[in-house]
């Protein structure tokens, strides 16, 4: 897809405050730091639409971005940041399970992994969650630049093992400094439009 226009619509913690344009939506989610906004970034061709921050756990609420009047991105807070408090993290938690759970105009959980390390236990958490809920997701396993192309599938498959991943849901390796993996992330994401 080419993008031209994006705008961030809302950062939402309650669903009376989600947009209600009725558009596809895809829920980002993925442990803090492992390189979400510079997903979103890559994806949508700018260069800080979504904030980077150094400081994991910045984003606390669901930034809805409005792509090209047909998606919206829906970047969630990252999970396992152990700096935020207790009461926080599960505040944080019940918002994303209820965003998740009961949106109608969700189509798929896009989950960030980071390739060169085997899934986390919140990564597992994350991906069990949405295969009891039944819902449909893509791993995005990033930052492929930092490892030798030849270790790949090696890496690729210590995250389907980690993951015990559906065979039927899809695992992309992504750079967001080459933008490998972009059209295979575009062309996924269309499909379930």
């Amino acid at each position: 897809m080419i993008v031209n226009n994006v705008e961030l619509v809302i950062s939402a913690v309650r669903p009376d405050q989600y947009p209600e344009d009725g558009l596809p939506e895809f829920a980002l989610a993925g442990r803090s730091n492992v390189g979400k906004s510079s997903f979103i970034n890559k994806m949508i061709g700018r260069k800080s639409m979504a904030r980077i921050s150094s400081k994991p756990g910045k984003t606390q609420t669901l930034n809805f971005y409005k792509i090209e009047e047909k998606l919206f991105y829906v970047d969630v807070p990252g999970y396992g940041y152990a700096k935020v408090s207790k009461s926080e993290r599960e505040a944080w938690g019940k918002m994303i399970e209820r965003y998740i759970t009961g949106r109608e105009e969700l189509r798929a959980v896009i989950q960030i992994v980071d390739l060169r390390h085997a899934p986390s236990r919140d990564d597992i958490a994350m991906y069990d969650f949405m295969k009891h809920y039944d819902i449909p997701c893509i791993i995005i396993a990033t930052k492929a630049d930092k490892i030798p192309k030849g270790k790949w599938e090696k890496h690729k498959k210590v995250v389907r093992q980690t993951l015990e991943m559906d065979k039927n849901d899809p695992l992309i390796v992504f750079s967001s400094e080459t933008g490998l993996g972009k059209d295979a992330a575009w062309a996924e994401i269309e499909k379930r439009m």
